[in-house]
């Protein structure tokens, strides 16, 4: 089981990244928290790594720190989250809201995230209420890196169809996210924005 990876970024997604590590490349599944945080292309990174095999593939979860890890643990151990709807989740509310939200029973605004509807809300209330220890915050979470600046259109609105927005939707607050931010916005800055719209 790989449980961490330390080595140089190859390829940056927001929900997938490339990491090379004694000459070879690892394919790594991202929550967009997680993306954020990244150095650019070709410089050193580190990653949290789950494991997760199934009888057809095995495909790496990395997270920036170990409070997310620990957060997609619980996810992915409630009935009828898998992966991809616990990634979803983390790219939609930070670790510390989460919290939050579980410890206020907060079900609306868990049912905001695509992909989460009353009754799978409902259950991860339920769920992680029980596995939580919550408390006030965690460790502060390490600056955030800017990636080098580029036209990120195409890859924030992949990004934003992969977290289960329509592509009208996704359109339409990329637009409005463009339009705020100005000339030239990276895919962190735009992904961001265009969240906010959503939200």
């Amino acid at each position: 089981m790989i449980g961490y990876l330390e080595g140089t970024l190859r390829h940056k997604a927001p929900d997938t990244v490339i990491m090379e590590v004694h000459g070879v490349g690892y394919c790594v599944h991202v929550p967009l928290s997680t993306f954020y945080d990244l150095p650019g292309v070709g410089e050193r990174a580190c990653l949290n790594i789950h494991t997760h095999v199934r009888e057809d593939a095995l495909q790496l979860y990395g997270f920036r720190t170990i409070a997310e890890k620990e957060m997609f643990l619980h996810l992915i151990g409630i009935g009828g989250v898998g992966p991809r709807l616990a990634l979803a989740l983390l790219s939609g509310i930070h670790t510390d809201e989460l919290r939050e939200v579980v410890l206020t029973q907060n079900r609306a605004r868990l049912q905001r995230i695509p992909g989460i509807g009353k009754k799978t809300a409902e259950r991860i209330l339920l769920e992680l209420k029980d596995k939580l220890k919550l408390k006030a915050s965690d460790a502060p979470a390490p600056p955030l890196v800017e990636a080098e600046g580029c036209d990120g259109y195409a890859d924030a609105f992949s990004a934003l169809l992969n977290l289960g927005y329509r592509p009208n939707e996704a359109e339409k607050a990329l637009e409005r996210a463009k339009t705020a931010l100005g000339a030239d916005p990276s895919v962190e800055e735009l992904l961001k924005e265009a969240l906010r719209v959503l939200a």
